[in-house]
């Protein structure tokens, strides 16, 4: 069974369902704690009786800075959304740290994004090193992954389509929002990790909802695809991908074909003026509900909601 760790500013704590236990460690970083695992088990089987979790607030459990990378279209029911056919190559991305949150923090929307969109991942987050090079078969997975983090993958699509991207439209702060929890994994947790159900709602209205089995490129190849050029060192994190449900999706093939047509600026212009009437993007006011589990609770990443505001 997976252990779920909380950080707050007073330190690290494990969950026991309603309650947490603090662990006695000195660990700051991620990286620091998942060298002390130890520490983290000792705090799994004592008996003290702990505090609230809904007394402590919650800190994003991958610290910075890190490597923070990410996978485009990695979901069958996405690049359906987004207007892919036939085989999708697959293609990495990085964010920068300094956009990671935590999970009930606001979502800032800069004064300059009128599209602004969510994207519910689930974040693999290292435990030992990948070199350039390495090669990870599915029985490999536990050797180089020690945990698992609910993220939000919040992107600027304005910015994103108009200059081609994808490290400024998704690195504003506050636009990866993680955790509440730090699952870390045992080996016998991985053959589960298909089961894993990712939710995302916003004000109420379920927006995403698939599981990992819509998956393309799954944790095992896309580690080994992502180490031919990127070295990942403990505590660093990869996105996954997100499934179908965002509020971006590609115009009817023959609007499409039209826009290809125009000048650039005409094309952009259109495509946002369309835009401007899908309600789906996100508003000042909204909040953002996010989970990730199995079905049977053996995997639980916790909820995050946060909510949405312009920029003063």
């Amino acid at each position: 069974m997976s252990t779920n760790v909380l950080r707050t500013e007073d330190g690290w704590w494990v969950v026991r369902d309603e309650r947490a236990v603090r662990v006695e460690t000195k660990a700051v970083t991620t990286a620091e704690l998942l060298a002390d695992r130890a520490a983290v088990e000792e705090a799994a089987v004592s008996g003290e009786t702990g505090t609230p979790v809904a007394d402590l607030a919650a800190l994003p459990p991958v610290t910075t800075p890190c490597r923070v990378a990410a996978q485009m279209v990695n979901y069958r029911s996405h690049a359906r959304d987004s207007g892919f056919t036939g085989e999708i190559p697959p293609t990495f991305f990085r964010k920068a740290s300094g956009s990671v949150s935590g999970p009930h923090d606001t979502v800032v929307k800069p004064a300059h994004v009128k599209f602004l969109d969510y994207e519910v991942e689930l974040g693999l987050v290292m435990g030992a090193p990948l070199p350039v090079g390495t090669v990870v078969a599915e029985p490999d997975l536990p050797s180089y992954v020690a945990g698992l983090v609910l993220t939000n993958d919040v992107s600027a699509r304005d910015v994103q389509l108009t200059k081609g991207q994808f490290y400024e439209s998704k690195s504003y702060p506050t636009f990866t929002p993680t955790g509440p929890y730090l699952a870390l994994v045992e080996p016998e947790d991985f053959p589960h990790l298909l089961d894993l159900r990712l939710r995302l709602s916003v004000n109420g209205s379920p927006r995403q909802d698939r599981t990992l089995a819509d998956m393309i490129v799954r944790p095992a190849e896309a580690l080994t695809l992502l180490a031919r050029f990127q070295h990942l060192d403990p505590g660093d994190l990869l996105l996954t991908g997100t499934p179908g449900g965002t509020a971006l999706k590609a115009p009817p093939k023959p609007v499409e074909r039209i826009g290809a047509l125009l000048p650039p600026a005409l094309k952009w212009k259109a495509f946002f003026n369309s835009q401007a009437r899908n309600p789906h993007y996100l508003h000042e006011g909204d909040v953002i509900t996010a989970t990730i589990a199995t079905p049977d609770g053996r995997i639980d990443l916790g909820e995050q909601r946060t909510p949405v505001t312009d920029a003063r």
